[in-house]
This record gives C-alpha cells, structure tokens and sequence, in this order.
C-alpha cells in the first residue's frame, strides 16, 4: 500500500511547525489526565480549570492547522482524527466520571448515567454528518463539559440534571443545528465575542465557588440563551 508523503515544496521549517500543531492538539490528552487525577481527588474546581485548558487548546489548533497548511505538510497524520480523540476525552469522558463522582443526578445511578453519556456520544463522534456545509454540528455536539459545569456551578436538582442529560442524550440523534462559535461564519463576531465572555465569566464562576456573586450568574447563564437562539434560528431556517 502506498504511504502519503509530503508535499515536495514543504520545507523542514514547515514539517517541524506542523508536527508542532500536532503535539500542541495531543497536548489534550495529558490535560485530560491531570483534569481526572483531580477528580479522583475530589477537586471538581481544579478538574475544571484543567478542562478550561483543554477548552482554549481546542479554539486554537485547528485555526492554526488551517493557517499553516498542516493536511498538506504531514498528510499521514489525520489531524481531525487526533482531535476527536483528544475532545472525546475532555467533552466527554472527564465530565461524565465528575457528574458520577460528585453525585450531580440521583443516588445510585451515576455510573449508569456516566455510561450512558459515554455510549451516546460515540455516535456524534462516529457521525459522518457531524457538521453541516456551513459548519454548524447537526445533533448536540457532546458538549457535557460545559452542561456539567452549569450542574455543579449552579448546584441544581440531581434529577433535574439527570431529565437535562437524558434530553441532549435525545438531541444527540436530531437534525437540531448547533452552532460551532470558532468556523460559522453567521454573526461570527458576536459569537466570538459572547464565546469570549462566557469562557471569562467561567473562570470566574469556578474560581469563586461556592460563593459565586449574583452578578457573575446572571450573564452567565442569559448567555446559554444566546447559543440556544442561535439553535433555534438556524434549524428553522429552510433557506440555507
């Protein structure tokens, strides 16, 4: 079988670059495991941190992959393979062993629910029309990191989470459009700007528990209804 090989034209500035990027995207995977050794640890503020981390490495390599032609210069490296590896590991698989381990649904089931959100959200990584031609994830895009944080943050209902993760658990299988803040190009600004904000007020939020001022929860939380809307907009509109 043939192997790719670089482009003739990419020099060894560029090839060390983009093997670069790569280490800088599998940096994810070792970020995950100090966000799960602080779980274990009982440290639900220090694993989000890390998962915030991991957060701003996934908004930064693929414009940077982009940018510096990464597919072309190492075309036998799948860059988008190495980042669903390292985001199954940071959206889904450390949030589902905190909600389990902090007991965020009800006594008794976390490991079956951990379970359940890893199952379910293979499929959206397995999806071949994870995305669609504008860029936007067509089912919930497993974001359990940030769905877990509002739990734990927010201190909310045990069984109110588990009916909230048993409706994206749902959503995970529709054709709803759920817009990716970094590539749709729709009101990219805005979005990046309230993408920007809200990771802020994140930080901010986990830094301060459990005595986060009401004047970082609000904007916090009105800015999920941002993203919301911006779900609804799109899925209704048969133009595009």
């Amino acid at each position: 079988m043939a192997t790719a090989t670089p482009p003739a034209s990419a020099t060894g500035t560029e090839r060390l670059r983009a093997w670069a990027i790569h280490a800088f995207t599998a940096s994810g995977a070792v970020i995950a495991m100090l966000a799960l050794t602080a779980v274990m640890e009982g440290d639900a503020a220090q694993a989000f941190l890390w998962l915030g981390l991991a957060f701003v490495v996934d908004g930064l390599d693929g414009p940077l992959a982009r940018r510096y032609r990464v597919a072309e210069v190492l075309p036998r490296i799948s860059g988008d393979t190495l980042d669903l590896v390292i985001d199954y590991l940071t959206y889904v698989v450390v949030p589902a062993v905190l909600l389990a381990r902090f007991g965020l649904v009800p006594d008794g089931i976390g490991a079956l629910t951990a379970g359940l959100i890893l199952a379910v959200s293979l499929y959206t990584f397995a999806n071949r029309d994870m995305k669609t031609s504008d860029n936007y994830f067509e089912g919930f895009p497993a974001v359990w990191n940030v769905l877990v944080l509002y739990m734990w943050a927010l201190e909310t209902d045990p069984w109110a989470n588990l009916a909230v993760i048993a409706l994206a658990a749902i959503l995970t299988f529709t054709r709803l459009k759920f817009t990716h803040p970094m590539r749709v190009t729709r009101l990219r600004p805005l979005t990046l700007a309230c993408t920007g904000l809200w990771a802020a007020l994140s930080l901010a939020v986990v830094l301060t528990h459990p005595d986060v001022p009401q004047v970082l929860i609000w904007p916090w939380v009105a800015l999920i209804g941002y993203f919301l809307g911006l779900t609804a907009w799109r899925s209704l509109d048969r133009t595009v």
